[in-house]
């Protein structure tokens, strides 16, 4: 057993990471060793970074122990880089977590300072002379680097510092350079945020927190009001939503909304995040109440206006999207599906079920209010029900090209009268492949009255084996 993480005082004792845990006792009897959980920790990190959303959109995963922040255009927001850093840090001591930080203009250098220095706010005349006294490891370069570097006596960044570039390089690669400019500024870094940047967003902050559902959409309603003005400039709608709820303890509830339509009107809005709240009325847990809340858009979509006439259907269409929303925010995507009939004459493909907003998309996709219609044959001509997948059936057939005359299907008998077809489907080769066999599809009538949707799948004489008989559907 070996340490993996040590606080400040196990490392002011003498303590480092990799050290066997016998050893440390030794070195310290009154050691306090935790059985380290990755999975834990990866879920405190994550929660962290959710709790840094209150300073900027812009956060980062920093390996297992570290968070980046992009605060570019935040800082007066909080009185400044001092005083941003110093809050941060003091409200994570309250929250019972022990932290270190630094500001800088590159990610390097803020990363040394918190990892290897003291932190602090570090102005861009004083890179060179904060890195200077901090070991090579400080530049984030791997063991096997580290190691041919300290076998010649360069172990601190000082020591880098003054040497010949082109000599440097061709002994030890070009990544010591590399994380020696970006720490100096020199070479561009940027973070890749964990989550989406929304597109608008209003936020309120409260010095008396709320806990009850009617105060929240109260304040949201504010907010999307605010919104509306940011939609109106770019000339869009928003079509997915999120409502951030910063609760006093640190923890934070995201709810996110969609809507059929691109939406600009507050009451809608609002009318969205009340479903939503009921939903997870159980598993929203205010506790002391929330001290910020936050509502943005996270996609939107061009907005169309009309003017609507005395006889115009337009009201209809709209009581319908705001019907279909308010059920999907209340009970989920998959609780409304609607028909998609996609670009396929394959049958099974031909049309499927899919949640509304996706089948509005795919709408739009293809360029049109209403989908396009691709099989050939009329809609009578296809039954109400297929079989997914077609059922195998046993025929008899006066000739090995003709018709089935009877048919045996889920031990029952059934003896035809009446034939249509056969309509031939091929296999969609850049799906199926080029081998794939045709079908000849038959409408047949039994002597019950009975209508079925059978198939021969294969050619005679075209392929080694000999065609099969499958039953596709019924119709009504």
């Amino acid at each position: 057993m070996r340490l993996v993480f040590l606080d400040r005082q196990a490392e002011r004792i003498g303590l480092r990471k990799g050290q066997g845990v016998a050893e440390a006792r030794a070195i310290c009897p009154d050691l306090d060793v935790l059985p380290a959980d990755p999975a834990a920790d990866r879920a405190l990190l994550e929660a962290l970074a959710d709790w840094c959303d209150r300073y900027t959109p812009l956060v980062a995963l920093d390996g297992e122990d570290g968070l980046h922040l992009d605060i570019t255009g935040c800082t007066h927001l909080h009185g400044g880089e001092r005083a941003l850093l110093d809050g941060v840090l003091a409200r994570l001591f309250a929250l019972g977590i022990e932290a270190r930080g630094a500001i800088s203009s590159a990610v390097g250098m803020s990363w040394a300072a918190a990892h290897f220095g003291d932190g602090g706010v570090i102005g861009a005349d004083a890179a060179q002379e904060t890195l200077a006294p901090l070991p090579a490891a400080a530049l984030r370069l791997p063991d096997e680097v580290l190691g041919p570097l300290g076998r010649v006596g360069l172990k601190t960044v000082g020591d880098l510092l003054p040497l010949p570039r082109a000599p440097l390089a061709r002994r030890f690669g070009p990544l010591p350079l590399l994380r020696l400019d970006q720490a100096l500024g020199l070479e561009d870094e940027p973070i890749s945020p964990r989550l989406a940047v929304p597109m608008l967003s209003a936020e309120r902050r409260l010095f008396d927190p709320v806990q009850s559902e009617d105060d929240i959409l109260a304040l949201a309603a504010h907010l999307a009001r605010t919104l509306k003005e940011g939609l109106e400039r770019r000339g869009e709608g928003g079509r997915l939503f999120a409502l951030l709820l910063f609760r006093v303890d640190g923890r934070v509830f995201r709810l996110h909304a969609a809507a059929s339509t691109p939406l600009r009107d507050p009451d809608r809005i609002v009318l969205l995040f009340r479903e939503r709240l009921a939903a997870v009325h159980d598993d929203l847990d205010a506790g002391y109440g929330f001290d910020l809340i936050r509502l943005c858009v996270l996609r939107g979509e061009p907005f169309e206006t009309a003017q609507a006439g005395f006889s115009d259907d337009a009201g209809e269409g709209r009581s319908l999207s705001a019907f279909a929303d308010r059920v999907v925010a209340r009970f989920g995507s998959e609780s409304l599906l609607a028909v998609t009939l996609p670009e396929s004459h394959v049958p099974e493909r031909a049309a499927f079920l899919a949640p509304v907003a996706d089948r509005q998309e795919h709408d739009r996709a293809i360029g049109g209010d209403k989908p396009a219609h691709v099989a050939a044959a009329p809609v009578s001509d296809r039954p109400l029900r297929l079989f997914t997948p077609p059922e195998p059936v046993e025929t008899v057939a006066g000739v090995p090209e003709d018709a089935p005359k009877t048919f045996r299907w889920r031990r029952g008998f059934h003896r035809i009268t009446r034939t249509e077809g056969p309509e031939r489907i091929a296999g969609e080769w850049w799906i199926d492949g080029e081998d794939h066999p045709a079908r000849d599809y038959f409408r047949v009538e039994d002597d019950a009255g009975r209508r079925f949707w059978l198939f021969r799948e294969g050619v005679y004489g075209t392929e080694t084996r000999l065609p099969r008989w499958f039953i596709h559907g019924v119709f009504a």
